[in-house]
């Protein structure tokens, strides 16, 4: 068992439960049940950490975030998405950087 938050919801589209990690961009699964995606976020957050630690990139410790919520226009959503993209960073990290540089400029 790992420490890291998952957050589980069902999903028209998919038709599934999906299970996502928010402290590990990209780090979802899915099931049909919430037992079933719970199970599979924790065989991908295991294989996450396996894949970064290879690649030597950074693993961020469980529960070192705090979540906010953020209401945005679609069309800025989408602008600052793309960005994120082309920097190869989740939104969320985009926006962290952005913040940092802001307060600490």
């Amino acid at each position: 068992m790992t420490h890291y938050e998952i957050i589980i919801y069902w999903s028209r589209d998919d038709e599934a439960f999906i299970a996502e990690v928010p402290e590990l961009p990209g780090c979802m699964a899915d099931g049909e049940t919430c037992q079933e995606a719970l199970s599979n976020a924790e065989i991908i957050i295991r294989e996450w950490i396996e894949t970064a630690r290879e690649l030597n990139r950074p693993v961020p410790e469980p529960g070192r975030k705090r979540r906010i919520g953020l209401d945005m226009p679609d069309d800025l959503l989408i602008s600052v998405a793309a960005e994120a993209g082309h920097r190869e960073k989740s939104v969320s990290e985009w926006i962290i950087d952005i913040c940092r540089k802001m307060v600490t400029a």
